[in-house]
């Protein structure tokens, strides 16, 4: 735990570093009103948050910058998380005067996020939490093949061939077709391989094709999400004309960046802040990652996230991803006719 005087001159030193992107030094603290001590105490004050990991020095002559210790610190200090009130006005007026469809708000999502955080912006298209099924077909082409025509909720449609051990007349076929979509309607994979039905070899070998099918569905991964605000970060110091940025261009071009950003679970609440180092892959260890899940959580979600810097304008990153979050969870709630409401962060 650092001490009030401490935690003061460390979110002095942060604020500092956030605006000019420059070490800061002790003498530039002196005079800030809200210390009110003397340059001696000051520079050991700084000396113990140095020695504590909080803060360090790029050279011994040089002043001080915050470590991902000492931006993880201020994080989970930061009390006043919301928009001003103007903002969340002109951000609902944008959303009602567009058209009412997903990708048009997405796209519209993704500018203002980076606009409002000066960052890149990513954010993905919703998805189903789990895909449910719906009906299904299946069609004789030849002997024993036959195409398997899956619909799940959502009108999404797979395919896949299948070969029985013996001729299958397509009578029989539509037969067990409509015994296997009463039975099954609206489960999920997990919960048809869980369901009790009497079935011969040949449902319980479409029924094992079926399950195989959805849980492909289930683990694929997000479409290419919608970037913006590629142009602010590059303009950011760190990010001039260096290494950080072809690395950063390689993971977009690649199409990667959104599988090198993205948390193994995201909260279903709030916003989850990964700072620098705390980044599982090493290209993005000089970021920092501000990203929530928006949509309905037994329904479909998304994401909506910031990459940018270390040193990013925390609080108004995470209030801005927050809002906007809530705003597209509220347009999708209307989609599905459901009610949803605004939540606090969670910023861990």
């Amino acid at each position: 735990m650092l001490s009030p005087r401490a935690e003061t001159i460390l979110k002095s030193i942060v604020r500092r570093y956030i605006v000019k992107a420059v070490p800061v030094p002790s003498q530039s603290l002196i005079n800030d009103y809200e210390l009110g001590v003397s340059s001696a105490t000051i520079r050991n004050e700084m000396a113990r948050l140095e020695q504590a990991g909080y803060i360090i020095r790029p050279h011994p002559s040089a002043g001080s910058i915050p470590s991902d210790k000492g931006y993880r610190h201020y994080v989970e200090s930061l009390t006043s998380l919301d928009l001003p009130l103007a903002e969340q006005r002109l951000i609902s007026h944008l959303f009602h005067q567009v058209e009412r469809e997903l990708e048009v708000w997405l796209r519209l999502a993704a500018t203002l996020v980076a606009r409002l955080a000066q960052n890149v912006a990513v954010v993905t298209i919703s998805k189903p939490v789990k895909c449910r099924f719906k009906y299904v077909e299946v069609v004789t082409l030849q002997d024993s093949l036959a195409l398997v025509v899956l619909i799940l909720h959502g009108a999404k449609v797979k395919q896949q061939l299948i070969t029985f051990d013996r001729v299958v007349s397509q009578p029989e076929l539509t037969t067990i077709a409509n015994k296997l979509s009463a039975a099954y309607s609206g489960l999920t994979q997990s919960q048809i391989a869980a369901k009790a039905v009497e079935l011969s070899p040949i449902e319980q070998q479409l029924t094992d094709c079926l399950v195989k099918m959805m849980q492909a569905e289930d683990e694929q991964e997000y479409d290419e999400p919608y970037l913006d605000g590629l142009h602010f970060m590059l303009s950011q110091p760190e990010f001039a004309y260096n290494q950080r940025a072809h690395t950063l261009m390689e993971l977009i071009e690649q199409r990667s960046l959104l599988k090198v950003i993205l948390p193994p679970e995201l909260p279903r609440q709030g916003v989850q802040v990964v700072i620098g180092k705390e980044n599982k892959a090493e290209a993005i260890q000089d970021c920092s990652v501000v990203i929530s899940q928006y949509g309905l959580a037994d329904e479909a979600t998304g994401t909506i996230g910031v990459v940018g810097p270390t040193r990013m304008p925390y609080a108004r990153t995470i209030s801005t991803v927050l809002y906007l979050s809530s705003v597209l969870s509220s347009l999708l709630a209307e989609l599905y006719g459901k009610e949803t409401r605004l939540t606090r962060p969670d910023t861990n």
